[in-house]
């Protein structure tokens, strides 16, 4: 299976970025399934249904979410009604919306995604680590579904790093989002996992993670009040991962990092 996952999406330059670049990279790669972080896609904060309808007629496949899942009121009744946007699965029980789902492909193949959030400097949350555990209690990669793909959305490496480790060899991909900027150790794992602490955004990185580098700059030196973040609207990058993976196994075969845009350097898998 050959699947695209995009970093956080940022604002206007992220949508753009996204909905500007996907049909073209779908089509080169020859993918089965896109995964995007949408968290941040509706100004910076949150989503909203029209977005969502646009990235699924773009070619998004599954729409991930974070810590800025509600910050749009207007998005509680989608998310409780199409599996297609999830929110992390650690949040209570009754909480709106699914965090974990399995898709079917149109050749028979079956891919599933959840996402978990980290309780390090975020939400003081359920623990994520027993939320992967539920999820995977009846779900075998390579047996019940084809490919299994892990947002961790959070804040500390260490965490992230300790998901990829915990995860190793029951997942195919443990991807981190949250944190915006693209890391350097996108490999994969002993067990056969691919793993990446950060994807990066897609935003325009004229900014400070994808917001008006001024305003962020003005909150560290002068430290009082200087209102709600705004995101860049420069050119976008989209900043993702490519993952292909063993048709027995279901764990990683090929992984390699994807940039595209903006003000960041092209990267495209070999």
């Amino acid at each position: 299976m050959r699947v695209l996952f995009c970093g956080d999406v940022v604002g206007r330059a992220g949508r753009r970025a996204v909905l500007d670049h996907i049909p073209e990279i779908r089509r080169r790669l020859d993918l089965d399934v896109v995964v995007v972080n949408g968290e941040n896609a509706a100004h910076g904060y949150g989503i909203t249904a029209d977005i969502c309808r646009k990235f699924f007629d773009a070619g998004i496949d599954v729409i991930t979410g974070g810590n800025h899942s509600w910050d749009r009121r207007e998005i509680v009744p989608f998310i409780d009604a199409d599996i297609r946007l999830l929110r992390p699965l650690n949040y209570p029980e009754g909480t709106p919306g699914w965090g974990a789902a399995i898709y079917p492909l149109r050749d028979g193949r079956s891919i599933m995604v959840f996402q978990v959030m980290g309780r390090l400097f975020m939400d003081p949350l359920d623990d994520p680590f027993a939320a992967a555990d539920r999820a995977l209690l009846n779900h075998r990669v390579g047996q019940s579904v084809d490919c299994i793909i892990v947002d961790v959305h959070a804040e500390a490496t260490s965490e992230k790093a300790s998901m990829g480790v915990f995860l190793d060899g029951r997942v195919s991909l443990v991807a981190g989002t949250h944190t915006h900027v693209p890391t350097a150790d996108g490999r994969i794992l002993p067990g056969g996992t691919a793993y990446i602490t950060d994807i990066g955004m897609c935003g325009d990185y004229d900014s400070v993670i994808g917001m008006n580098k001024e305003q962020a700059v003005a909150r560290f030196i002068r430290k009082i009040p200087t209102g709600r973040l705004e995101p860049a609207e420069g050119d976008g990058t989209l900043s993702a991962v490519f993952l292909e993976t063993d048709p027995d196994s279901g764990l990683a075969r090929t992984f390699a990092p994807l940039r595209l845009g903006g003000r960041l350097p092209e990267v495209w898998p070999a």
